[in-house]
This record gives structure tokens, sequence and C-alpha cells, in this order.
């Protein structure tokens, strides 16, 4: 059984173009779904490969680790196709990654898009995880929890949408720090 105020970290990037070198993302610790505890920020690559590593980072220095139950991730990559290794994510931070997608992925689609980009190295890390599980509304991934703890996760910290309450609030954050005002949905 989970604490009502689990400390569980939201991830989610800015809006970018395909013109930008770096995109900024933002990490909210949030207690439960309730309570806004703290931000944090880095930047990785648009269509890079360092979107595990700025992570690990970001959190293995943060003040917050030390309490955090969970990471929360909007979908496998940041930046466009900075496919983010779930596998490693957990196991450089010693916290279970659940991954949040409103839909499930079109993998041909995706796997067409990273052939024609030559992104071999993301297609293997996409290649390689579990297929999404379905949540209420939503699709999730994980490593380094059960399915049923991931959903006690993602039923704890739902709220006011169909994502979780950090995810929520990370993409308003991320939005209106790069476009001066947020818009749109995580």
């Amino acid at each position: 059984m989970l604490r009502k105020e689990t400390r569980v970290l939201g991830i989610d990037d800015g809006p970018f173009s395909k013109k930008d070198k770096n995109v900024l993302v933002v990490g909210v610790l949030f207690r439960g779904g309730e309570f806004l505890d703290g931000v944090l920020s880095t930047k990785i690559k648009v269509d890079g490969k360092n979107s595990t590593d700025k992570l690990t980072k970001m959190i293995n220095t943060s003040k917050f680790k030390i309490n955090l139950k969970a990471i929360l991730l909007d979908g496998i990559a940041l930046g466009g196709f900075n496919v983010i290794d779930i596998y490693k994510l957990n196991k450089k931070t010693k916290v279970p990654v659940i991954v949040v997608m409103r839909t499930y992925p079109n993998y041909e689609k995706i796997y067409s898009a990273l052939d024609k980009a030559k992104l071999k190295f993301q297609k293997r890390l996409i290649e390689k995880l579990d297929k999404p599980a379905k949540v209420g509304k939503i699709f999730i991934q994980t490593a380094g929890l059960t399915f049923e703890d991931a959903k006690q996760l993602v039923n704890l910290t739902t709220k006011h949408a169909f994502i979780p309450e950090p995810l929520r609030v990370a993409h308003l954050i991320a939005s209106g720090i790069i476009k001066g005002e947020s818009k749109g949905r995580a």
C-alpha cells in the first residue's frame, strides 16, 4: 500500500523546433498528486543520445532524490527522438521508472521514422521495451517495479486529467518557460 504523499518525479520536455540544438527538460517533484515539492531542469540534445545520462545526473545530484519513489516520463523520448533507456535510468538512479502515454504507440510509424533518420541506437532502445499496458485511459511501460505497483502509483498521482499530475505540471512549466505562456496538453 502506497502512502498518500509518496514522492514522485514527473519529467517532460518543453516545446522545440528541429532547428534547435537543445531542448529544456523539466522535472517536478510531487507528493502523491496533491502537492508540488520542487522543480528540476536540464537540457538535452534534440534527436540526440544523451537523455538517459542527463536525466540520471539531474536526479542523482538533486536534494530531492533521497525521498524519491518513482520517476514518471511523458513518453519514451524527449526532444524528438532522444530515446530514454529506462532500464539504465532505473539502474543508475535506483528509482523505478514509469513511461506514460496517452495512446498506444504506432510502432510501424516510429520504426519507419527512425530508419529514415538513420537512428539505429534509438530504435534498439525502443525494441527492447516491454509492450505498453493499459491503465485507465493511458498506457504505461515500466522498469524496476511491477505492473501492479506502477498502476497504484499512476492512480495515486492522477487527479485532474487522464495523466498523472506531476507530468501535467512538468508540461505546463516547460511550455510556459519556453513560450512565455503554457498551453496545450501534456
